[in-house]
């Protein structure tokens, strides 16, 4: 079991999670956050830490593709283990649905 990053955190990115994480799996894009499955413990410290509820155990139904998508994006953006500030319309996009059209491949700043 991982944990994953679901389709809420999508230009919400509050980043509560990174700085709980033990051993710093989590990745930064340009809106999005991702967790690594190959490093992530499965501890499960960072699921109530999320604000927008977007962090699940993979063991959920019908988070296969989200899993697919934290794998992809693991291996290309910088790693996080900080807290920043989160975008300044995050509130607004927090519980919209179908959010995937605005998920953006480009990577984050990390660390």
């Amino acid at each position: 079991m991982t944990y994953v990053v679901t389709e809420n955190c999508i230009k919400c990115k509050y980043m509560d999670c990174v700085e709980v994480c033990p051993v710093d799996c989590f990745y930064e894009g340009e809106n999005f956050l991702v967790i690594h499955p190959d490093e992530c413990i499965d501890c499960g410290v960072c699921e109530p830490e999320c604000p927008a509820e977007a962090i699940k155990p993979d063991t959920e139904p019908g988070l296969d593709s989200w899993l697919q998508l934290n794998a992809k994006f693991a291996a290309s953006w910088p790693n996080i283990t900080q807290k920043k500030d989160s975008p300044a319309d995050a509130k607004e996009f927090d519980g919209v649905p179908n959010k995937l059209e605005f998920l953006s491949p480009n990577p984050g700043e990390g660390d």
